[in-house]
């Protein structure tokens, strides 16, 4: 009779968790795993302890969780994140939440993965400061608890753990990060018709219709990722900026092929940040183009854009609504993108995308979620 008991515990807590689980991917397709890297709970739970591990860091003080804090959302809150010895890098530090959909990584995708991104942080001069990643391989050959998990997870010995291994356990934690189950969610893929606020149905027909946000915050049949994966010269940064990019190109080309690092270049020198998309492809066209960010949390991930330069939510649909510009007479760059124009919008429609964007905080983050400045 006991073990009946337990038995029939232990097989609703399952369903439980099944349950939990299937709640938070409502309107989330299934994250995508590479071939090389399949998931298991103690790779996860190894993963974990490294996102949080301070000691890959030249001053002992920054781990991941530095600039993606489990509190905050999985971002800083800051404009610019701060590194090793209170360095102040050049970009903002978007969430993690989700950040498995994307075909790319950093703003201005230059890691193609989840795996490689990871890599980068630890040895950037403003971040992680180290100079190359051994320190990061002794910390992980040497501590009991690391040399134990490794050889569980991938069957290594310490002699053969290398950088990749580390690499493929932090991504493996950060495919966990994901969050669906928004009021959104539950209005357009349930039809809980009562689950958006009048504004918020206002917000989401604009979304869809004159405000064309959908156009890269993309909205499927049956799942809805709010970004397109691609890359768009908003107007954000270089604007300011546009007077030193014949200059700014060249140098940043003359320095690449001569074997400069982007990752470093790009968080050391504002001016060169920018330059965005560019960075990576040398495409002209792609000029002060940064990635279209998921929109999911994004009312607990203020403040906005690559540069951390719009404070709230108000400040983002103003700077759409002036057709690229945080001013309406500001003069837009020669390289934005096409679909980047002004939409004419009321103040009062304004607020009902706002309104509309507060309705995609997930759930299990709701509660924490910060009120929006009016303006």
């Amino acid at each position: 009779m006991q073990y009946l008991l337990l038995l029939v515990l232990s097989m609703t807590a399952s369903l439980i968790h099944a349950q939990s689980a299937d709640d938070n991917m409502l309107g989330l397709p299934p994250v995508p795993i590479p071939a090389d890297n399949p998931q298991t709970p103690a790779k996860i739970q190894l993963g974990d302890k490294l996102f949080h591990d301070k000691r890959f860091s030249i001053d002992g003080t920054v781990s991941c969780a530095n600039c993606h804090n489990d509190n905050l959302a999985f971002t800083d809150g800051l404009q610019f994140s701060v590194g090793h010895h209170g360095l102040v890098g050049t970009r903002n530090a978007p969430t993690v939440l989700n950040a498995a959909y994307y075909k790319e990584q950093f703003w201005d995708g230059r890691e193609p993965d989840l795996e490689n991104q990871s890599k980068q942080p630890p040895v950037n001069p403003v971040e992680g400061g180290l100079a190359n990643h051994e320190p990061i391989l002794e910390v992980v050959r040497t501590d009991p608890e690391y040399r134990s998990a490794f050889q569980s997870v991938f069957g290594v010995s310490p002699e053969q753990l290398n950088l990749q291994h580390v690499a493929k356990a932090i991504a493996s934690f950060e495919r966990t990060l994901v969050a669906g189950n928004s009021a959104f969610d539950r209005y357009w893929f349930k039809d809980e018709t009562g689950a958006m606020n009048e504004a918020q149905v206002r917000g989401f027909n604009l979304f869809i219709g004159q405000a064309r946000c959908v156009s890269c915050h993309t909205i499927e049949q049956d799942h809805a990722l709010f970004t397109d994966n691609r890359f768009h010269n908003i107007g954000v940064g270089i604007n300011h900026i546009q007077e030193d990019v014949p200059r700014l190109t060249k140098a940043f080309l003359e320095a690449k092929y001569k074997g400069g690092d982007v990752d470093k270049m790009v968080l050391s020198d504002k001016k060169s940040s920018e330059l965005g998309r560019f960075a990576v492809t040398d495409a002209l066209d792609q000029i002060g183009a940064f990635k279209t960010p998921t929109l999911r949390n994004v009312d607990l991930t203020a403040p906005y854009m690559h540069d951390g330069s719009l404070k709230t939510l108000k400040d983002v649909v103003i700077h759409y609504n002036n057709g690229g510009a945080s001013q309406p007479r500001e003069r837009v760059n020669d390289f934005l993108s096409g679909g980047i124009r002004p939409l004419n919008l009321t103040d009062e429609q304004m607020d009902d995308l706002v309104a509309f964007m507060e309705a995609l905080t997930s759930s299990k983050f709701a509660k924490s979620a910060p009120a929006q400045a009016a303006n």
